[in-house]
């Protein structure tokens, strides 16, 4: 049991101490950043996927 209490102590201790948070408009600066890669990325899907298909629906109609 001291062993448990040991490890939680020690790791309290870590995230107040040791961690460095970002601050409020790190985050955001962040959150903003991932929200366009994430839209960027579904775009590129997106036009994979049109193009995969409009290939596939040709080859289909020649043969």
């Amino acid at each position: 049991m001291g062993k448990i209490r040991n490890y939680i102590q020690e790791t309290s201790n870590e995230l107040l101490h040791k961690v460095s948070w970002p601050t409020w408009s790190e985050l955001q600066e962040s959150a903003g950043i991932v929200a366009i890669a994430s839209v960027i990325i579904a775009l590129v899907i997106f036009a994979m996927d049109y193009g995969f298909s409009a290939l596939m629906k040709t080859l289909y109609q020649v043969l």
